[in-house]
């Protein structure tokens, strides 16, 4: 079993609880709008714009496939920057035996792994078979998701899983279809059984006015879970940083809406508010 790596940071400190290395997967089942990191959303179709224009002579094209050399490649981006696909040719098939063991050169500086991604539950079978082998290892294990593939369908996954980081980018089906080109209800599916088997790490929302209704997020989260709110909920500031598309060009929320913000939703019942 394998699955298309982006990238692994070693150490990190801002993907979950204490430190941990971070696995971000390739390829994403939503196109949002304020993505900033849109080079995740699709898989390299191998039609060649990139490999020209590398500096380093890090790519070539061989067939339909563009093939990486990571010794060669000087993390210039640029191939990222030209491809029209929202992809990136700077991809590992790795087996999740592979990622175990680069996670393990991390030990004992760590304390788990989080998998991202673009949409790292696309991939459940490879998750399931990585987080064993972190369990054996004594590692704790999360995952960062979109929230729209259903985590009941996966329940060994959601076993093994010591909780989930969950965007919750809208509340309005109307609001996250324009947002991101779906529908909603298999996330609000999602917020329901997480915050049930106790497997809800974190909620991320993302605020931009005009764009994101995160007020009713807010709303529809208490009225699901009731007052006080104890989960932890991290106020996402909207940042324009990789953005492609229509929000490229948009300014970000200033201090003073995300403070009022904050304030708000501590008065709602929110204990554990978390502005970023």
């Amino acid at each position: 079993m394998k699955a298309p790596v982006n990238k692994i940071i070693p150490v990190s400190v801002v993907d979950g609880p204490g430190s941990r290395t971070a696995v971000f997967l390739q390829g994403c089942n939503i196109s949002c709008a304020y993505c900033h990191n849109p080079e995740t959303q699709n898989l390299c179709t191998g039609c060649g714009i990139c490999v020209d224009g590398c500096p380093a002579g890090a790519l070539a094209l061989n067939g339909k496939m563009v093939l990486w050399d990571e010794k060669k490649c000087v993390s210039c981006d640029r191939c990222i920057a030209v491809c029209p696909n929202y992809a990136s040719p700077k991809i590992r098939e790795m087996s999740a035996e592979e990622v175990f063991e680069e996670v393990s050169g991390n030990l004992p500086f760590i304390r788990g792994i989080t998998v991202s991604g673009g949409e790292c539950c696309l991939y459940p079978e490879f998750l399931k078979e990585l987080f064993g082998l972190c369990k054996e290892a004594g590692l704790s294990c999360l995952i960062d998701s979109n929230g729209m593939v259903d985590f009941s369908l996966y329940p060994e996954l959601l076993e093994l899983s010591d909780g989930v980081m969950l965007d919750v980018k809208s509340w309005d089906p109307e609001v996250y279809r324009r947002l991101t080109g779906a529908d909603n209800a298999v996330v609000k599916k999602n917020l329901e059984l997480l915050w049930r088997k106790n497997k809800l790490e974190e909620i991320r929302i993302v605020c931009l006015s005009g764009e994101s209704d995160y007020v009713e997020v807010l709303k529809g989260i208490a009225g699901l879970m009731g007052s006080p709110v104890t989960v932890r909920v991290k106020l996402i500031r909207f940042r324009p940083f990789g953005v492609r598309g229509r929000l490229s060009g948009t300014s970000e929320p200033d201090d003073r809406v995300m403070r009022e913000l904050a304030a708000w939703a501590c008065e709602m019942g929110y204990q554990n508010i978390v502005l970023t």
